[in-house]
């Protein structure tokens, strides 16, 4: 099956070579012709463990290419995927004006018969949307389905998410339309879940902002494990063997992060408002996770009597291992408290890097080692594997003192005490 896909990106990128791998022939395109250079190339703008390897492998089989005329791509493919990006506007709305302006360019030119898939994040009721803005350009009277198909892709594990997800789900009023996503799919061994377009946009924000409420609850619980002097983690593994709960996002720590879950939920929360509904929990778990950050940060400056002139080692600068997506990361909300209280900091990240107005204010080293020598504190941010296999027993005696925050709670707390270091978590002592 010929299959296009409008903006290559992380979904788009990661969706075209899950069909390639499928046998399909996928055509990518985008407004962003270096970004399209570079794939040609087979060399990804992003990290992600294993899609580089499958786009060089479908560059040398012709399952994928990038197509500069966008004319041409419209004309050539019979399913075409929309997966632009829908970034947070200041009221926490979903900005659709690239889906906008991707669902005029298709409509413009339409010629035959299209399924046109929203795999973008939408709010509710935006497949509607789309088919008017198709309707409204479209120069002949050449009919057309939209369909929703959202994805459910985790940074750091895109691949595998992709391969073996949990769940297909289809928004879909046409049946032979639906018939044809199933036929794109087949090879994929999970359910397979067809409802209405609203629905589906309306799922994955629900599983989205359910997920970070996980976060969040665990967050809360892990300020009262503080104070009981409890630990979070034994709370979690009692609660997570509850089958009606699971252990999955029950770990505590200095927040959520990334594309997805900060916007999701205030994008949910928006899209109640204007329905006349209220998601007080949502608000209050959005709130939670604005504030985990500060709570982090007043631990730190209790244990060291301020901030001021302190060298301060930030292990970790994504919002989470396996990934250099440093959008809404926590750690950088927590390097500019540090800054603002007048820190020298030091900063490891082993694929991330700092914002261009960042750069400049914050060392970035690359030796995790180097960054602490002569560090008045740890802080670690991001949960990357390596930070457990240091050599911490060395490194204590090139810091100027040896305090741990563990904004993961990654490290065994009772070995780093063993071993001489001062070590705090989150709720975890």
């Amino acid at each position: 099956m010929n299959v296009l896909i409008i903006g290559a990106g992380y979904v788009g990128t990661t969706t075209g070579l899950l069909f390639a791998e499928l046998g399909h022939s996928v055509t990518l395109i985008d407004v962003d012709g270096k970004k399209i250079n570079d794939m040609q190339n087979g060399k990804l703008f992003f990290y992600e463990p294993g899609l580089d390897t499958l786009l060089t492998k479908h560059l040398c089989t012709g399952k994928i290419s990038f197509e500069i005329d966008h004319q041409r791509a419209i004309k050539d493919n019979h399913v075409i995927f929309i997966c632009v990006g829908t970034p947070q506007n200041q009221d926490g709305s979903a900005n659709l004006n690239f889906l906008r302006e991707a669902s005029e360019f298709i409509g413009s030119n339409l010629i035959e018969y299209k399924i046109i898939v929203i795999k973008s994040t939408v709010p509710a009721g935006t497949s509607k949307q789309v088919k008017q803005w198709i309707e409204k350009t479209k120069k002949d009277p050449v009919p057309f389905d939209v369909l929703s198909n959202p994805e459910f892709l985790r940074e750091g594990s895109a691949l595998k998410d992709a391969l073996y997800p949990d769940r297909i789900i289809v928004g879909s009023e046409n049946e032979q339309a639906t018939s044809t996503l199933q036929e794109l799919y087949m090879g994929i061994d999970s359910p397979f879940i067809v409802t209405t377009p609203s629905a589906a946009e309306l799922i994955k924000y629900t599983a989205n902002s359910f997920l970070a409420t996980k976060i969040s609850f665990i967050n809360e619980i892990a300020k009262l494990c503080d104070k009981l002097d409890i630990n979070v983690q034994d709370v979690a593994k009692g609660v997570g063997l509850d089958s009606r709960i699971g252990p999955l996002f029950l770990e505590a720590g200095i927040g959520y992060g990334g594309s997805c879950f900060p916007k999701d939920v205030l994008a949910l929360i928006d899209t109640a408002k204007k329905n006349g509904t209220d998601l007080s929990i949502l608000e209050k778990v959005h709130d939670i996770n604005e504030n985990q950050p500060d709570y982090f940060i007043k631990k730190v400056k209790k244990r060291l009597n301020g901030l001021s002139a302190k060298k301060i080692a930030v292990l970790g600068l994504s919002f989470k291992s396996q990934t250099d997506d440093i959008r809404q990361s926590p750690s950088l909300k927590i390097i500019l408290s540090l800054i603002n209280e007048g820190a020298i900091i030091e900063i490891h990240d082993p694929v991330a890097k700092l914002p261009y107005n960042l750069a400049d204010i914050v060392c970035q080293q690359d030796s995790v080692e180097e960054t602490m020598i002569q560090a008045d504190a740890v802080l670690i941010c991001t949960d990357w594997p390596h930070y457990r296999t240091i050599d911490w027993a060395v490194i204590k005696n090139k810091m100027k003192s040896p305090v741990i925050f563990d904004g993961r709670n990654m490290l065994n707390a009772g070995e780093m005490r063993s071993i001489g270091y001062i070590y705090e978590g989150i709720g975890y002592k």
